[in-house]
Order: C-alpha cells, then sequence, then structure tokens
C-alpha cells in the first residue's frame, strides 16, 4: 500500500464542482492500493502516517507527527500510484488492486483512522475528483508498506 503525503497549509477534494472534504493544515495523502495489500498493510501504512514526523517544533525541527501538531488528515484514493512507469509511454496497472479490492482496503483505512485521528476527511473512491492543496513546505514523502511474504 501506498502513500504519498504532502505537509498542507489547506487541502480540498471537489467531485462535480462540489467541495466533497477539506481541511486546514495537515496532512494530505494520496492512498494507492496494490495487488496483496490487506488490512495488515492498511494498518501498518496508518500507523506510519500517524506517527510520521514531519512538522515543526519550537527550534523549527520535523519533530511532531500530525497529532501532536494539531493537523487534520485528508485521505484520497488515487490507484495511479500503483502504476509501473519503467518503460514505454503509457503506464502498465498491472500491479494495482482490483477496484473492489482497492474499495474494500480503502474505506478500511478510513474506517481504522476515523477511530485514532480527528480531525480526518477523505476523497470518494473511483470518482473524478479534482484535489486543490497548499503544500507546506514544500514538503512531500512516498510511504510504501510492501505485502507480508
Amino acid at each position: 500500500m501506498i502513500g504519498l503525503l504532502q505537509r498542507v497549509t489547506s487541502a480540498q477534494v471537489s467531485v462535480a464542482g462540489r467541495q466533497l472534504a477539506a481541511i486546514d493544515h495537515g496532512l494530505l495523502v494520496l492512498v494507492g492500493v496494490q495487488r496483496g495489500d490487506s488490512e495488515y498493510e492498511a494498518r501498518r501504512l496508518l500507523e506510519r502516517l500517524l506517527g510520521y514526523r514531519v512538522f515543526p517544533d519550537s527550534a523549527d525541527r520535523m519533530n511532531l507527527n500530525v497529532g501532536q501538531a494539531g493537523g487534520g488528515l485528508l485521505l484520497v484514493p488515487q490507484f495511479t500510484l500503483a502504476a509501473d512507469t519503467r518503460s514505454g509511454m503509457r503506464p502498465s496497472f498491472t500491479a494495482a488492486a482490483e477496484p473492489a479490492e482497492g474499495r474494500r482496503l480503502f474505506d478500511f483505512l478510513v474506517a481504522e483512522a476515523r477511530q485514532r485521528h480527528q480531525p480526518l476527511a477523505c476523497g470518494e473512491f473511483a470518482a473524478d475528483m479534482q484535489v486543490a492543496l497548499v503544500n507546506d513546505g514544500p514538503v512531500t514523502f512516498w510511504l510504501e508498506v510492501t505485502p507480508q511474504s
């Protein structure tokens, strides 16, 4: 499971011109589900997202996690993160989870996140979304939890 996290001063997701979700400062996380992912990878990714220290402390060092910084968490499904771009001029999506499994695991991740962090907002699976953000820093990290053998 992949999480592309961005520290933001604000972020919002819209569908068909209607704002679906928004946060003030916090983390916008684009989430990609890959074949072989399970609840284990979703829980581990969430643990990493909530614990990752990307917010400045009083000495302006990245020592605080999203909870310590009082930030929001916006989770947005994005299957294109699982694309294979190593060759050719068109991405291959064979590594992405099947849509039904991707939806199930994204919904699982959101449900687990609701129990552990507020404020929480999320995008809509399989929707044509417009995502707007102000990246703070810019601070962007790629987190990947690979399936257990």
